[in-house]
């Protein structure tokens, strides 16, 4: 999707490594907008909460700050419970997906071989 280039390959020109950059932010948001809703739908339906509420525990467990509401029905808990391991693995995935082109630029870098240079 991003195309790298191979370790004998030059070093990508810095435009082309803006574009790998801003594909890897935008769907890093993408997933997660995707996240919000799905946790935020789950809270609304199963915990009868405002999209309001139902946002606010989503986008805390999604962070990693846990969440605000107990959860007060057995399917809700599950939810929450799952939800939470979710997000857990996605934020990492996420942060993964957005870091990739920076540390794909820095580890190509180093494995550019340098042109030997002839004695005078």
């Amino acid at each position: 999707m991003l195309g790298f280039e191979r370790r004998q390959e030059a070093l990508a020109h810095p435009a082309v490594f803006r574009r790998r950059l801003g594909i890897a932010v935008a769907v890093g948001l993408v997933l997660v907008g995707l996240s919000l809703a799905l946790g935020t739908a789950g809270y609304m339906m199963l915990e009868d909460l405002g999209a309001l509420d139902a946002f606010l525990n989503a986008s805390m467990l999604l962070s990693g700050m846990g969440p605000l509401h107990n959860p007060s029905t057995t399917a809700g808990k599950v939810f929450a419970a799952l939800f939470a391991l979710y997000s857990g693995f996605a934020v990492l995935g996420i942060a993964g997906i957005i870091f990739a082109p920076v540390v794909h630029r820095v580890f190509h870098r180093f494995h550019i071989p340098e042109k030997d240079s002839e004695p005078d």
